[in-house]
């Protein structure tokens, strides 16, 4: 039964006004909130110089870690009771020498603390140019 004649339904309407008020509230929310950054390649000429070579090399200690973690100063096996034993031992074998540079040359498999023992003993020895000896792998070299 049909109580209501001649009631037609209305078709539903969406206002697009509303839609494009928030759209353009978000628009400029972007704007503004955006940093636009430009990148620019430097460029860079480095300065030439022509330079002698030393005429005096420095002093080494050369200081050599296995994997097991034993260490060898100057190829002259060393056993390890502290960090100040090792101290005194790169001392004595620096004798006299002003300020030596040290360079360790560590098993890939060492530990991070053998490593650190042989730091820490240059450290408190005085010695403050300390280095790394490394290889190039074969693919690097190609």
């Amino acid at each position: 039964m049909n109580f209501q004649r001649g009631w037609r339904r209305d078709e539903p309407e969406i206002n697009l006004i509303p839609l494009i008020d928030l759209l353009l509230v978000i628009i400029i929310f972007l704007v503004i909130t955006t940093t636009y950054a430009r990148f620019a390649e430097l460029q860079i000429n480095l300065p030439e110089a022509q330079g002698e070579t030393a005429k005096e090399v420095p002093a080494q200690i050369n200081v050599n870690v296995d994997a097991a973690g034993n260490y060898r100063i100057n190829e002259t096996a060393v056993a390890f009771r502290g960090v100040e034993d090792l101290r005194e031992t790169l001392v004595r074998i620096a004798g006299g020498q002003k300020d030596p540079v040290v360079v360790i040359s560590a098993d890939a498999r060492a530990t991070h603390q053998a490593v650190i023992h042989v730091m820490d003993a240059a450290r408190r020895a005085g010695f403050t140019r300390v280095t790394f000896v490394t290889q190039t792998s074969p693919e690097a070299a190609q």
